[in-house]
């Protein structure tokens, strides 16, 4: 058992961890038994998963939430996400058993880049295969089965995560009974896959990430993160906490000191080989790939579904998640305003929590 303090580094305008937040978790590795053939025509023909769970699964097994995190996220939602998940929050793990998965690619336990391959017994580097976020929800499949959950009581996900669980929900529509989508959307962008290829061409433009090892790229990717801020942050959320207090300064803004420390503590964190894949992950999401329409993929999801937008949003435009509850049946759709743009569904836990419960009330769900 590991013991995390339920905090996010954005956290402190609205959470204080305190002895009673921390969230008791079990740390777990699933190995597959079965290759897993990707959308590309590659195959992996083994990996691993590294996932997390906290709380307690009731004899009924019908407690479990199933949380998909984002792009740079990792399997601890109590970390991430801690205004949701822990002692007296919406899902408090006296009455809900928690689970969150790695995507595979990313480098926080799951199979990637850095891992080696079987067929060479030397690390992927640069011939790791691009998952598809529906890649990916397929081996989330062979980790439920193999964990024999037949039912999910809740699957969520916000952005990225939010794009995996919509794949999923139209994949196994009988295994989940409810689903909620936090600043998410049916297919990537051409605005959001623009922000991503320029991310890439950051990377692309290190020399060191033609080289096949493990710190490759990281200059270029920190400054794919800088490009990545502008995306996930509005024009109002610098004004608000980068405007200077002088109007004497013709150098070392706060603004510029903000975007270098961004970088740098992605840098530390990261690698260039999971930010690329992912990205190209995220790129390729179109839930109406290979089913004719988005309209007629969505149509196929039975879950109780609630999407959450961020007004301030222009990544995830709001736009996106009216479509979402629009097309999927007897969905319920809320708008959270929020200084802090697509990160707002990280930041805002007060909000969110209220407009799940408030979904939950509306389907009469209970554990």
């Amino acid at each position: 058992m590991t013991y995390l303090p339920a905090i996010h580094p954005m956290a402190g305008r609205n959470f204080n961890p305190k002895e009673e937040d921390l969230v008791k978790i079990t740390e777990e590795l699933y190995r597959s038994t079965q290759p897993l053939k990707l959308e590309s025509g590659r195959e992996l023909t083994e990996y691993h998963l590294h996932y997390t769970t906290f709380g307690k699964l009731n004899p009924e097994r019908n407690n479990v939430v199933w949380v998909c995190h984002a792009l740079t996220g990792n399997s601890n939602p109590s970390e991430w996400w801690p205004g949701l998940f822990g002692p007296g929050k919406v899902y408090d793990p006296e009455k809900f058993f928690v689970i969150c998965a790695n995507m595979l690619g990313s480098c926080y336990g799951s199979t990637n880049a850095l891992d080696k391959n079987p067929s060479t017994a030397k690390p992927y580097f640069h011939d790791f295969p691009t998952p598809t976020n529906r890649d990916i929800v397929g081996a989330f499949i062979q980790l439920r089965k193999s964990l024999g959950f037949e039912k999910v009581h809740t699957l969520i996900g916000g952005s990225m995560g939010g794009q995996q669980a919509l794949e999923w929900a139209i994949i196994e529509p009988d295994v989940f009974e409810n689903l909620i989508g936090v600043s998410t959307n049916a297919h990537h962008s051409p605005w959001g896959i623009a922000f991503n290829e320029s991310q890439r061409m950051a990377i692309a433009n290190d020399a060191t990430f033609k080289e096949s090892k493990p710190d490759a790229g990281l200059e270029g990717m920190k400054t794919a993160r800088t490009i990545a801020l502008l995306s996930y942050r509005h024009y109002l959320t610098y004004q608000r906490t980068q405007e200077e207090d002088t109007t004497e300064k013709t150098d070392d803004y706060l603004a510029s000191s903000y975007q270098q420390y961004q970088g740098e503590k992605l840098k530390k964190r990261f690698n260039a080989y999971s930010y690329w894949r992912l990205s190209k992950a995220m790129d390729s999401h179109n839930v109406g790939r290979g089913r004719g329409s988005i309209e007629k993929a969505l149509s196929q999801i039975k879950a109780n579904s609630h999407f959450v937008g961020i007004r301030s949003d222009i990544l995830f435009p709001i736009d996106e998640q009216v479509f979402l509850a629009s097309h999927v049946d007897d969905a319920s759709l809320d708008i959270i305003d929020s200084l802090y743009g697509h990160d707002g569904f990280l930041i805002e836990w007060e909000a969110i929590g209220a407009s799940i419960e408030k979904f939950y009330k509306r389907v009469m769900v209970a554990v």
